[in-house]
């Protein structure tokens, strides 16, 4: 089976990767205390496990399940976890919910689906449709298969830029006092995180934005502002965010995205776009057919909603929002236009602010994992010139993720991204700061939790993950 996930997760020395074939063996020696008596596991030669009582005694022990949160938490293999991936998060998996609350009045879930914009443009260019009217199409399309409500992660993404920018101009603030403050460099690329927590840890994570990437932002707002809003626990929803990319499955199985007390995930399954076409396939739908309906709003009081769209880039525009905001809030200065200086290739551009010779902001955009391990080795250097740094795993961006549909027969790729870039392009876009609606959730909800609940649902951390020998090519 040939791996989905950004190759940033399987290139050069990240000891990543092994196909799903192989098997995931974890040689380490246990010792669970009962009572009083030590028991020991050993591995026999043929790879079971036994447990050896103080008695002598000995048991065999059922095979251990791994889940994605071990092959997570592992500097082993990633990518033989796209077996797990594909059951337990994929289209055919919300068929069954679905089809669950059908047959069972007292098992029902609200089903809630987030739509990103890079979707959205992907199966309009696919379609032939516009960007919104594809987003409201699909809107009918998923609920006439008995999804509850739809939702834009464009929202959520108003909510991640205004993050990241306030997170940028607090940290350009205490770059004196904190050598690993600047340069910022984004977070809302899944595949850009596991290297980064796999290969360079201690070292680059500091440097990483504590941010939630849009599609986490929804996760929170959806298992906790809405839950709450129509008084429901955030186990009775289950939440489907539409991705451009395999890699946002990772995101979120990622154990800092669960809900403990609740025993839930944020997100409960990630489906791609090229997985929604296989959806309307298997359904024999035409988007084309259907009656446009327009997204849902978290708020009970607004009927429906309208796409939203962010200038910029098409992974989000976070240099583009962070660059105007901190050159008016750090030197009064208003951006109205963003001027790109390409360097070695186009995955790697620069944008400059300079006044009277002076330079006061040098941002840059490095996509895919050439760029990516020049960056790392920059600042390894400490040469690196960068006060900010879009970073994204893929080339050309979130809008040619691996999860985008494929070309069709006798299609060139090229052809087919520049559509999907000129309809990404073609929404009207709306400034974070005026949006009217996230003032009010900053206020209502936000507000009155506290900041350090405000950090929990806003923000995430990042883990180390420590290299160990890679035995896992090895039959134990």
């Amino acid at each position: 089976m040939a791996s989905h996930f950004s190759g940033v997760l399987q290139l050069t020395d990240l000891d990543d990767f092994i196909t799903p074939s192989q098997e995931c063996v974890k040689p380490v020696k246990v010792e669970k205390k009962q009572g009083k008596s030590v028991a020991k596991i050993q591995i026999e030669d043929d790879g079971s496990y036994v447990q050896v009582n103080k008695d002598g005694g000995r048991q065999k022990l059922e095979k251990a399940k791994i889940t994605l949160n071990d092959c997570l938490a592992c500097s082993g293999c990633i990518t033989s976890a796209e077996s797990v991936l594909i059951t337990q998060q994929s289209h055919e998996e919300l068929f069954k919910v679905l089809h669950s609350n059908k047959v069972s009045e007292t098992q029902q879930k609200m089903v809630v689906v987030s739509l990103s914009p890079q979707s959205r443009a992907s199966l309009a260019a696919h379609c032939g449709l516009s960007s919104s009217e594809a987003g409201r199409r699909l809107t009918a399309f998923f609920k006439g298969l008995g999804v509850h409500h739809v939702f834009d992660t464009g929202f959520s993404r108003t909510f991640s830029l205004l993050e990241s920018q306030r997170e940028f101009v607090e940290r350009y603030k205490r770059r004196e006092q904190d050598k690993k403050a600047l340069p910022m460099l984004t977070s809302a690329c899944p595949g850009w995180i596991c290297y980064a927590e796999k290969t360079h840890g201690e070292f680059i994570l500091p440097y990483i934005s504590t941010t939630r990437s849009p599609q986490q932002m929804m996760g929170s707002l959806v298992k906790q502002y809405f839950a709450q809003q129509k008084g429901l626990n955030p186990q009775q929803i289950y939440h489907v965010a539409v991705m451009p990319c395999f890699d946002k499955k990772l995101e979120a199985s990622r154990s800092d995205f669960y809900i403990n007390k609740d025993e839930t995930r944020e997100v409960d399954c990630v489906i791609t776009s090229g997985e929604v076409e296989k959806m309307l396939e298997e359904e024999n739908v035409s988007l084309k057919d259907l009656q446009p309906s327009a997204p849902d709003s978290l708020f009970s009081s607004v009927c429906g909603e309208e796409f939203l769209s962010h200038a910029g880039s098409g992974s989000g525009g976070y240099l583009h929002h962070v660059f105007t905001f901190a050159a008016k809030q750090l030197f009064g200065e208003e951006v109205t236009e963003l001027t790109y200086k390409t360097l070695r290739n186009k995955d790697f551009q620069e944008v400059i602010l300079e006044k009277d010779g002076v330079v006061l902001l040098s941002f840059a955009l490095a996509y895919g994992f050439r760029n990516i391990q020049n960056l790392v080795q920059k600042l390894k250097k400490g040469k690196s010139p960068y006060h900010f740094v879009e970073v994204m795993a893929c080339p050309s961006g979130c809008l040619n993720g691996g999860g985008q549909v494929k070309p069709s027969s006798g299609q060139n790729p090229k052809d087919l991204l520049m559509k999907v870039e000129e309809l990404y392009k073609a929404e009207h876009p709306l400034l974070p700061e005026e949006d009217p609606h996230i003032a009010e959730l900053y206020q209502s909800w936000l507000h009155c939790v506290g900041e350090e609940r405000v950090k929990e649902l806003l923000h995430t951390q990042y883990h180390t993950v420590e290299k160990m020998t890679n035995g896992l090519t090895m039959k134990w």
